[in-house]
């Protein structure tokens, strides 16, 4: 795989929206740029989880950000030089989309030209229960070339905040893509 310089940062509206805040943190402490955008519903939960101050933190790490609704922003074409995207947190709405090609916004027709490009696509999904609809979705969208990564915290870190919790989940996602997160605890039996 190709260092990853450029990373397209989608959030959507399921809960975790400190997920994608801390990829973003740690991506842009690697020099990594991030081109972010929000879905509607994923503007909104992020100011609710978040509050004003997280959400502005969060624009504040973009080296831009694009509307949801602009289908002619570089990253819904092929040719743009963006390396890798990740949708943090992705609902179940948004994997169903991808999985069946269709694309209503800016989120959905980027993803699709990862795909077709064959660069690296993830889907933090947030979600639970699963019901079959959800898993034929994970599964087709995984058979098409994307990552499935549920947002699942781990334990073994032995977490002291939700903030740790969500670092090391985070922490997990920019590594899956190549980069060193130094500060990453690793599994030690």
């Amino acid at each position: 795989m190709n260092p990853v310089r450029k990373v397209v940062l989608a959030v959507t509206g399921a809960s975790g929206s400190i997920y994608a805040l801390k990829f973003a943190e740690i991506a842009s402490e690697l020099g990594v740029e991030i081109h972010l955008m929000f879905s509607e519903t994923g503007l909104e939960v992020t100011r609710f989880e978040l509050g004003e101050k997280g959400l502005l933190s969060l624009k504040n790490l973009a080296r831009a950000e694009y509307d949801v609704k602009r289908f002619w922003s570089s990253p819904a074409s092929g040719s743009s030089r963006l390396d890798a995207m990740v949708i943090m947190p992705c609902t179940m709405g948004t994997l169903g989309a991808l999985a069946n090609g269709i694309s209503r916004n800016l989120i959905h027709r980027a993803a699709d030209c990862f795909l077709k490009e064959r660069r690296p696509l993830i889907v933090a999904i947030r979600e639970t229960p699963l019901n079959e609809i959800h898993l034929r979705n994970m599964l087709t969208l995984s058979q098409a070339g994307g990552v499935i990564f549920p947002a699942m915290p781990a334990f073994y870190s032995k977490p002291k905040n939700l903030d740790e919790m969500a670092f090391f989940f985070s922490g997990r996602v920019a590594e899956f893509l190549g980069l060193k997160v130094e500060r990453l605890s690793i599994w030690k039996p």
